[in-house]
């Protein structure tokens, strides 16, 4: 169980990222055992029109869409509607004849079929032309150009791929796709703030899309489109507290949307994707950060950049969701996991009332964090990815010291931390690493 200052350190930790990296808004949610610990929005809906980011914000979550997609074609398979070992032509004529028609609906769902990524014309990611539809989506998968690969030779990713899918849900059915995720998915968990493409009627609810500052010195807002028939790869959208309950049914031991044997196989590791580092299953990425096996999907939608991770034997689940082609959802997600293994693997002693001397700090060379993790405390430097690199173990000596136990060997190892604090208990200044006086710090709004 993540403990509650460890969550109470992340969420002040990914409000400082946010502003740091000028990241205009994110929506996170933590959850375990299908149960919400943490929800928060911070920053910005609409940086230009200074819009405050709200928990009910919608995002367009991209390529999270392929894991319901997945668990859609599983149902379906549970209910002897689909085989996983069908070729794809069986079910979609316009294939029959191509080079895509002997490749299965397994080789689809984990990206083992060679498939092209976007067709040869992919300026729709750039919003410059419509995002195909059925019909121009059954004519490029028709193409020669659409296998790229042989099959079964390597983890080759493929919104068209998904797309198809698609087209063999909605043959198998009798029922549009979105229809048919509203029915199997959406309706049994009582998502209403998640669906499958975007919605007029909804439009104001979406957090704005924020262009990335690599190439402008200011975001520029960029506005929703339809995604059409690649709907089943990319068009989804949700919220964090939504998808967080979505992979939480998805966790062991739960039958919500897939029996023990289905859930087995969308988690078992089809392809490598980075040697051991990360890998995929059927419609989801496979990771390992620190001691945990974790599943999930990213999403990457013009303005929007999403992450999903969830943990099988913590049951824990994050989402975070950014508004910005750079949002770096993936390492704010990753973070909730390394904090919870530096609060488990702490060997110095307790700190009662260590919650007296957390803070975030500030000196002429940076910032930084004194965190209470696990009822332990530790030195962190929050202008860094990973929150748990070369952390500094700090103990309680009197009401206003604290020593450095351990750290890297370039600090101040073996040294005290000297506070100084109002009468009303907050903190005035610390003298601390180098024996520089560090003085509290909160952001300016922005």
């Amino acid at each position: 169980m993540v403990g509650q200052d460890t969550l109470d350190y992340y969420r002040g930790w990914l409000g400082y990222r946010r502003w740091f990296l000028r990241v205009p808004g994110v929506q996170v949610c933590v959850a375990q055992d299908g149960q919400r610990r943490l929800s928060a929005a911070l920053g910005y809906a609409d940086e230009p029109a200074r819009t405050p980011l709200t928990e009910r914000h919608l995002f367009r979550i991209a390529s999270h869409s392929k894991t319901f997609t997945a668990v859609l074609a599983l149902r379906l398979v549970e209910q002897g509607r689909l085989r996983l070992d069908d070729p794809v032509a069986a079910h979609v004529p316009g294939l029959v004849g191509s080079a895509l028609a002997q490749i299965t609906l397994r080789e689809l769902l984990s990206h083992g079929g060679g498939v092209i990524r976007d067709s040869e014309d992919g300026d729709f990611w750039q919003l410059t032309r419509p995002y195909p539809d059925r019909e121009e989506l059954t004519r490029l998968a028709a193409e020669p150009s659409a296998a790229v690969l042989p099959r079964h030779e390597r983890f080759k990713y493929s919104n068209i791929a998904y797309g198809v899918l698609g087209l063999v849900i909605e043959q198998v059915t009798g029922a549009a796709f979105d229809e048919a995720i509203q029915q199997q998915i959406l309706d049994p968990l009582g998502l209403s703030d998640t669906g499958p493409e975007l919605t007029a009627e909804r439009r104001e609810e979406f957090a704005a899309g924020h262009s990335a500052l690599s190439y402008a010195p200011e975001r520029a807002v960029i506005d929703h489109v339809d995604t059409a028939a690649l709907g089943p790869a990319t068009g989804f959208f949700s919220t964090a507290t939504e998808l967080a309950s979505f992979y939480s049914a998805l966790l062991p031991d739960e039958d919500r949307l897939l029996s023990h044997d289905s859930s087995r196989q969308l988690r078992h590791r089809q392809w490598d994707v980075k040697e051991a580092e990360s890998g995929y299953g059927l419609g989801v990425f496979l990771n390992r950060v620190g001691e945990h096996e974790l599943f999930g999907h990213s999403g990457g939608y013009p303005g929007h950049i999403t992450r999903t991770l969830a943990c099988p034997k913590r049951r824990t689940v994050v989402s975070v969701l950014t508004n910005a082609i750079d949002g770096p959802a993936e390492p704010l997600a990753m973070a909730l996991f390394r904090l919870m293994d530096l609060a488990e693997s702490a060997s110095h002693q307790p700190a009662p009332d260590g919650a007296r001397f957390t803070g975030r700090f500030s000196t002429l060379w940076g910032v930084q964090d004194v965190a209470l993790l696990g009822g332990r405390l530790f030195g962190i430097n929050p202008l860094i990815a990973n929150p748990a690199e070369d952390p500094v173990a700090l103990e309680v000596l009197d009401d206003s010291t604290l020593k450095m136990v351990s750290g890297p060997g370039g600090g101040s190892i073996g040294e005290l931390a000297r506070y100084e604090f109002e009468p009303d208990g907050s903190i005035r200044s610390v003298r601390g690493g180098s024996g520089m006086t560090m003085r509290p710090f909160e952001p300016p709004a922005s």
